[in-house]
């Protein structure tokens, strides 16, 4: 919400402009005042809205045009003041001030301030005024409301200001159509999205336990027994199916808002929407759905404890038939208060468990999230504040786990989720290990990898269960995935898959493991299609010599289309949790390469130095002419890598 606040004065002449400014700060009047009354800033603790005020006058005469204009543009509201003793200043508001306004492409709220009520003639109020103000209101929609005051009396002259301030702070204009009297599209859509998140228990009412859990969370207070019955009583008489078995349906929380903006009470309603994210354009804001969550490097996100809980209850609310799944239409009702399905792109739900009827089962939900908390944790916060998560800071639902590097030196990793690549030529059965992996059943037919596939499943092992990620690139995409040191940096395994029926096959990935710098994942080789004949592989050495040579358990055999997958996916845990027994070349070797990097670091930056010393000191005592002469030439030059003899 905006801090501050910059109140423009403006009218004709004479219509007590300054005198209104001096009568606010002096809380009386002065008869006497200044052509144009300098700018003047009131604190933030002395207003109700808490937020610093300034006030600015201005003159009307033509040398006051050009600082008029710049004062327009700077300005967050501006009360058009005009007198009620002259009627003329109050017709060149629609026909001078308002469309000037426009032609400086100035788009603010407006107050229109009638003073001088105390020459009504003993009558402060003015019955007429909404017939003069109404016309002028639907064709200037920015006029967000009138009053009238008295600098003299003095009279309403800080409420002058104060609805000045309001109409900044909590404005009209985005919430309701004053020419229909009605709430505008955009506001009816933020309060139903309200209405949905606080009816906790999905029966399309709120009832006395969710008011009450409403009125804490947006005002810090709840509400008495006797104020509960008020409101549902006035809802009752004036909206028809407002409440509904004692507790206020979604027509009835509209129309309390309704009212409210009817009232002036535009804080209220202005006070929920911002307390559930919305900004003034009734967008909810970037900060609320991506608070500040920093992820050190080497490190990866993973659900909390409090994030597991927070998705069972939501799986469980909307599983309305209690079948231990949600289905389409349950997951589209979850998804109504978000932008929608946030994997309707990724293949989902192909991505995770489903039941025989195609429905998401609470373990293939909770694996999606671990699954997208993995890869896409910014995803995971946004859909928490859009599915209502109720704890503060909504990060909680989160944890970050251990650098990679500082497991690995301790030989087991604690994490919960594992990433893993898998990798391997177009046909050699990578899809339809992820499928099977995900419960998919078998394919005959082959469809090439056109984009990233990943695909999620729980994992029980060492008496836990753990989530393992396994992804798949395509040709178009392996490449660019295995390139990148930063995106080698991610998993915590990698899966060479090859067709053991295909006598080329193998080569591939033994190119790939040549190509790329990927000595440093824990590996592991799996031979697909161990039902067809076992082909001789046109390689140097047959597979499983190739993995002895590396220290590496030799090649997985599996047949996914006979279902004979080996353990294979408990073994990619086993060497994530363990990533040591699996480093291509032993751990001692990743260790000795590191080592080895460093130590060359190292002695190039030595060498380096001595360099430059041995240089330095030609220049100075050995240089031809020099003490040395002629010798100490041929002696640097030699020392230096030249050819000379001495």
């Amino acid at each position: 919400m905006r801090r501050d606040v910059r109140i423009l004065l403006v009218g004709d002449e004479g219509v007590g402009k300054s005198t209104i400014v001096t009568s606010l700060i002096k809380e009386s009047y002065v008869s006497h005042v200044q052509h144009i009354v300098p700018e003047v800033t009131i604190p933030p603790e002395v207003t109700p809205e808490n937020v610093t005020t300034y006030i600015v006058d201005s003159g009307a005469g033509p040398q006051d045009r050009q600082h008029l204009e710049s004062e327009i543009r700077k300005a967050h509201v501006i009360c058009v003041v005009y007198s009620i003793d002259n009627p003329n200043s109050f017709d060149r508001i629609p026909t001078y001030w308002l469309p000037n306004f426009r032609q400086l492409g100035v788009n603010v709220p407006v107050i229109l301030v009638g003073n001088k009520i105390d020459l009504r003639g003993g009558e402060v109020t003015n019955e007429a005024l909404e017939d003069e103000i109404v016309p002028i209101m639907n064709e200037f929609k920015e006029v967000e409301t009138c009053v009238e005051c008295s600098a003299k009396l003095p009279l309403n002259v800080s409420e002058v200001f104060y609805f000045a301030q309001k109409a900044v702070l909590h404005p009209t204009a985005p919430l309701y159509d004053s020419r229909d009297h009605v709430l505008k599209p955009a506001c009816v859509n933020a309060l139903k999205r309200i209405f949905k998140l606080c009816d906790k228990n999905k029966d399309g009412l709120l009832d006395d336990a969710e008011l009450n859990e409403f009125q804490r969370v947006c005002f810090d207070a709840p509400l008495q027994l006797q104020e509960l019955e008020g409101i549902k009583e006035m809802v009752r008489e004036h909206a028809e199916g407002g409440v509904r078995d004692n507790g206020l349906t979604e027509a009835g929380f509209l129309y309390l808002h309704t009212i409210f903006i009817q009232r002036g009470r535009l804080e209220t309603t202005w006070t929920v929407l911002r307390k559930f994210g919305y900004a003034e354009d009734l967008r909810l804001t970037e900060s609320f759905l991506l608070p500040r969550f920093d992820v050190p490097h080497d490190c990866s996100v993973e659900l909390s404890p409090l994030g597991y809980h927070f998705f069972t209850d939501i799986f469980e609310t909307y599983d309305k038939d209690q079948d231990g799944a949600l289905k389409t239409s349950e997951l589209e009702e979850m998804f109504s208060t978000s932008p929608g399905n946030p994997w309707a792109n990724q293949r989902f739900p192909d991505t995770t468990l489903v039941d025989d009827t195609g429905a998401v089962t609470l373990q293939g939900w909770l694996a999606q999230w671990s699954m997208t908390t993995l890869l896409d944790h910014k995803t995971t916060l946004a859909y928490l504040a859009y599915l209502g998560y109720p704890d503060e800071p909504r990060t909680s639902a989160l944890q970050i786990t251990r650098p990679r590097k500082v497991e690995r030196r301790k030989g087991k990793s604690t994490r919960n989720v594992f990433l893993c690549y898998v990798c391997g030529a177009a046909g050699s059965g990578k899809t339809s290990l992820l499928r099977a992996f995900a419960g998919k059943p078998y394919r005959e037919t082959y469809e090439p990898t056109s984009k990233p596939i990943s695909v999620v499943n729980a994992v029980a092992i060492d008496g836990s269960e753990k989530y393992l990620v396994l992804q798949e690139f395509g040709a178009r995409y392996e490449s660019e995935t295995l390139r990148s040191s930063k995106k080698t940096e991610l998993p915590d395994a990698i899966v060479y898959v090859y067709d053991s029926s295909d006598t080329n096959s193998f080569s591939y990935i033994s190119n790939l493991r040549q190509q790329y710098s990927l000595d440093h994942i824990p590996t592991l080789f799996v031979a697909t299609k161990s039902d067809l004949d076992l082909a001789l592989q046109r390689h140097e050495v047959q597979p499983d010599v190739y993995c002895r040579r590396l220290g590496l358990q030799v090649p997985v055999s599996v047949s996914v289309k006979t279902s004979q997958t080996a353990d294979v996916f408990h073994v990619i845990c086993s060497i994530a949790m363990h990533p040591n027994s699996a480093i291509p070349g032993g751990a001692e070797r990743a260790s000795s390469a590191t080592a080895r990097l460093r130590m060359y670091v190292t002695w190039t930056a030595l060498l380096g130095g001595v360099s430059a010393s041995l240089l330095m000191m030609y220049r100075t005592l050995l240089r031809p002419g020099g003490p040395f002469g002629n010798w100490g030439s041929q002696w640097a030059g030699w020392l230096l890598g030249g050819r000379r003899e001495l």
